[in-house]
């Protein structure tokens, strides 16, 4: 959108309406889903192959490039330092048991940073004794985990704008020869 020319507030709602499930939306859903299944005592087995019955891919579990043998640093980070930091982390524990099992499945259905900071999350503010169980299903619930991506990403998005301009880079054209044209 700033390579066409557009402003900065154009440029930063365009960048925000591409976030969804598939995209930055999975940090509320990944909660959301380890939550319920940890607070049930649901197995590994007994949580994925309920999703798979339902149609539903386990939100935080899967990468494009990631996988057992190139793990995601930013997820590694986050789960060493909740474990030397956090008073708790039976919901990030949760996610990697699942991890574990997803992992026997398919090499790339890794714990991926929004599986990994929604379950972290929830140890933060369960661990934190701040919240009654009640408050903090209303927090996953309403979408707030989600409002930090958006956040964070508004101030990337930001950044990529006055770049863009900057840089003065031209509309962006895709290769002819990457397009399939049909009769």
């Amino acid at each position: 959108t700033a390579r066409a020319g557009k402003d900065l507030v154009s440029s930063l709602v365009s960048g925000l309406l591409t976030i969804g499930p598939r995209f930055g939306g999975a940090i509320d859903d990944a909660a959301r889903y380890f939550k319920d299944a940890c607070d049930r005592n649901l197995t590994p087995y007994e949580f994925v192959e309920g999703m798979k019955k339902k149609g539903i891919r386990v939100p935080g579990i899967g990468h494009r490039i990631k996988s057992r043998d190139n793990r995601d640093k930013r997820v590694e980070l986050l789960q060493k330092f909740a474990r030397s930091n956090f008073p708790s982390v039976k919901y990030m524990e949760y996610a990697v048991t699942v991890e574990t099992y997803t992992l026997s499945k398919a090499n790339n259905l890794v714990l991926n940073v929004d599986g990994a900071i929604g379950s972290l999350f929830l140890d933060l503010l369960a661990g934190s004794g701040m919240f009654t169980k009640q408050e903090i299903d209303e927090i996953v619930q309403i979408g707030y985990l989600n409002g930090l991506f958006v956040l964070a990403r508004s101030i990337g998005l930001i950044g990529h704008t006055f770049d863009q301009k900057r840089l003065k880079q031209p509309l962006y054209r895709h290769p002819w020869e990457d397009v399939l044209y049909t009769k």
